[in-house]
C-alpha cells in the first residue's frame, strides 16, 4: 500500500497528539509533533527572558531563529523526546506557563514561517503524520486524510487538569479551564495561520469518545485511503 501523509488539526487538548501517536505507530509512519515545536521555541524565549506574562521581545526572537535548534529523538523505551538545542526538555515545555507561551509566540509570522519550512521538508517522502493547528491549511495541505478535532472547552480543560495532576503538578481547574479558551481565542483570531477547519478535513467531536473509539476511527479513515 501507498504511504500518505496525514493532518490532524484542532483545538487544544483534544487528543491530538495521541491520535497521531497511534496512527504513526500503527501504520509504521513517522510522527512529527509541531505543537512541540512552537513549545521548544517558547521555552527558549522564556529562559533568556525574552517573553514574560506581561511582555515578548518580538526583535530578538527574531534574531535568534537562527539559533534555534528542535529535533526529535527516541529514549530507551521508544517514546519520542523533543530536544532543544541538544537537550532534552519533553517534560519542561508541557508546563502551563510553556503552553500559553507557545500559543503567543506561535502567532508571530517569522516563528511560523521558519517551523513551516522545517515541517514541510520532514513531510517530502510521505510517511508522516503530523499535528497541530494549521497543518492542513498550511502546512500539509496536500495531505490525504485531513482530520480536524473538536471537543467543548470544559472538556477540554478536564483532560488538561488530570493530566497535570498525573505529572504531580497542583493547578486549579479554573485556571485550566481559562488557558484553555485563552488558547482558542488566539489559535482561532491570530493573523498568522489561524486556526481552521480545511475544506476537506473530516471533522470530528470527541467530547464523548475514549482514546480506544478515536484511534479505531482514525485508522478505519486512514485505511479508506490507503486503499485508493
Amino acid at each position: 500500500m501507498k504511504k500518505i501523509n496525514i493532518a490532524i488539526d484542532g483545538f487544544s487538548s483534544c487528543g491530538k497528539s495521541t491520535m497521531a501517536k497511534g496512527l504513526a505507530k500503527e501504520l509504521g509512519y513517522t510522527y512529527i509533533d509541531t505543537g512541540a515545536m512552537y513549545r521548544a521555541a517558547a521555552l527558549y524565549a522564556i529562559r533568556n527572558g525574552w517573553m514574560t506574562e506581561e511582555t515578548m521581545e518580538e526583535e530578538t526572537i527574531r534574531e535568534s531563529m537562527g539559533q534555534l535548534d528542535i529535533s526529535f529523538r527516541k529514549d530507551s523505551k521508544g517514546n519520542q523526546n523533543t530536544y532543544l538545542n541538544g537537550e532534552d526538555v519533553e517534560s519542561e515545555i508541557r508546563s502551563l506557563e510553556v503552553s500559553n507561551g507557545a500559543s503567543r509566540i506561535s502567532t508571530l509570522p517569522f516563528v511560523r514561517s521558519t517551523l513551516v519550512s522545517l515541517q514541510q521538508k520532514m513531510a517530502e517522502k510521505g510517511g508522516v503524520v503530523m499535528d497541530g493547528r494549521d497543518i492542513g491549511t498550511v502546512v500539509m495541505p496536500d495531505a490525504e486524510l485531513k482530520i480536524f478535532l473538536t471537543a467543548s472547552p470544559e472538556v477540554r480543560a478536564n483532560r488538561r487538569f488530570k493530566e497535570m495532576l498525573d505529572k504531580g503538578e497542583n493547578p486549579k481547574f479554573e485556571d485550566v479551564l481559562h488557558n484553555v479558551m485563552e488558547r482558542d481565542q488566539r489559535d482561532t483570531m491570530r493573523e498568522a495561520s489561524p486556526l481552521r477547519k480545511a475544506d476537506d478535513a473530516i471533522e470530528l467531536d470527541n467530547s464523548h469518545m475514549g482514546i480506544k473509539e478515536q484511534f479505531e476511527w482514525a485508522l478505519e479513515q486512514a485505511k479508506k485511503i490507503k486503499s485508493v
